[in-house]
This record gives structure tokens, sequence and C-alpha cells, in this order.
């Protein structure tokens, strides 16, 4: 099938190489506000040719928006606007109950699949994608009662090619776990990095220090603002929430460490290594 990419980054870039090597993509266009994207997407032959949005949509079976949720949001509408009953119309977002509620009484919906591919890195840009990025992580497909049958099928033929397991899911439960899985897990780390960058003035002595544990609990505050701000402010009520629990945490082992509580201080530890029977 011929498929339209809109925002050949990091997300686009990954999806499109797998489906070109599942063969299940015949001819990619891409579809980028960004020249120098669209520029590394051919050279590195994720797309083969670079067009606008009516072209792009005009042209193919399935379009797929991988680019921030409030991008995505707004110009979803106007993706269904141009789109026949034959194609399909699928997004990458993070976030899902604010674009289904952007197209909800769009007469076009059911061409359209919310889906949300649970992967991704700090980094970002077509340099960064790799074809096996998905491979055995899930692959969340909301509110699919709200679409067409074959746009559905198409979607799902999709996912299973990006070697992924799928789960079905209402947007507004998918927003509540991600908020706990993934988003707090954002803001956790950007707060870390700014507390270390605060208290240690000296950066090459961070450099010098920095262990593996702490490499790896920062790396997320390494992702791009035009991307997790969208998130936040899509899923705020969510992330709030899981904010204030995690506050919450945090306050239990100050208050075991300035009361010299170890003992307390060795039952949230140990209550938090239960995690372990859960992410092994």
């Amino acid at each position: 099938m011929k498929i339209s990419i809109i925002g050949v980054g990091l997300i686009g870039g990954s999806m499109a190489l797998k489906l070109r090597e599942k063969n299940l993509a015949s001819f990619i266009y891409g579809i980028d506000n960004n020249t120098q994207h669209i520029s590394d997407a051919l050279q590195l032959k994720i797309i083969d040719a670079g067009v606008d949005l009516e072209h792009g949509i005009k042209n193919s079976d399935l379009i797929i928006l991988a680019i921030p949720v409030d991008a995505a949001r707004k110009l979803l509408p106007s993706v269904l606007d141009l789109v026949s009953d034959q194609q399909t119309v699928m997004d990458a977002g993070s976030t899902k109950a604010g674009i289904v509620h952007a197209v909800k009484n769009h007469p076009k919906r059911s061409r359209f699949v919310a889906f949300h591919p649970m992967w991704g890195t700090e980094n970002n840009g077509p340099k960064s994608a790799i074809a096996e990025s998905f491979s055995g992580k899930a692959g969340v497909i909301c509110n699919k009662e709200e679409s067409a049958d074959d746009a559905l099928a198409t979607v799902e033929k999709v996912v299973n090619a990006l070697d992924m397991h799928m789960i079905y899911m209402n947007a507004e439960d998918h927003d509540v776990h991600t908020a706990y899985i993934s988003h707090i897990s954002h803001i956790t780390s950007y707060a870390l990095a700014n507390t270390v960058l605060e208290k240690e003035r000296e950066e090459e002595t961070i450099f010098q220090l920095a262990s593996s544990g702490f490499s790896s609990t920062v790396r997320l505050a390494k992702s791009h603002p035009e991307m997790w701000v969208p998130i936040f402010k899509q899923n705020k009520e969510n992330v709030l929430d899981v904010l204030n629990e995690h506050i919450t945490q945090l306050r239990k082992f100050k208050s075991a460490l300035e009361k010299e509580n170890y003992e307390y201080l060795e039952e949230l530890i140990s209550n938090a290594n239960r995690i372990r029977g859960i992410l092994r």
C-alpha cells in the first residue's frame, strides 16, 4: 500500500523503515515542515518522496500522523476532510482522549484509528529512526468501535508488521495508565536534572562522577520540550494526579531521613522492591 507519513522524525521514520522492511509499504511519502527532516529521510531511504499535505493524502491508502499531540489534534480534522471512504488515517500520539474528542463528530470519524506505539527515546529526527524499535512493545488501539472495520483491519495489519503486541482500550483509560508509566517518569527525570544542575554548578564534576544509575535516571531529561509540553498539557489532570502521589512518596522519604527513622526508610525501599515482581 502507499503510505503518507506526516512527521518523519523518530517515530514516523522508525515506522516507515519497518513497514518497508515488511513489504507493507510499496511507496512512502514524507510530509514535514522541517525541510532538513525531509532531506535526511530521503538520503536515508526512509521515504521515497517529500510532498505537501494534499498531494500525500490524495495518493495514499494510509496516512500516519507522527507529530506532537497538540499538532495532531489540530491537524487531524483537516486530514479527515480530505480522505475518501477507502482511505485510513492513524496517529501515533502519546495521549489519546484529546485527539479522539477533536474528531468525535467529524463525518469521516470512522476512517480514523487512534493508536499509540509504546516506545520512544530521548532522541528525535529521522537520523534516530530504528526499524526494530517497536518489536515486542505494546501497540495500543483506542476506541476501536468508533472506527470502520476495514480501517481497523488496516491498522491492525500495521501493528502486526511492526512486531508489536496489540492492546485495545478506551482513550480515557489509556491516558490514565500512560500518566503513571510514562509521563511521570519524564517529569521526574526533568526535575532530577534541574536539581543536580542547580546544586552542582561545576558541570564537569557531574560528567566525571556520573554513574550508570544517574545516567539512566536522567536520560529522559534529554527529551525535547516541543514533544513533551503538549503531552503534559493534553493529559494535565491525570499527570497532576500521579504527580501529587509522587510528591507524597517523596515526602515520606524526606520525613524518614529527617526523623532518622531508618526502619521506616527500609520499609519504604522494601515496598518499592515489589516492582521486581512486575518488571523483570
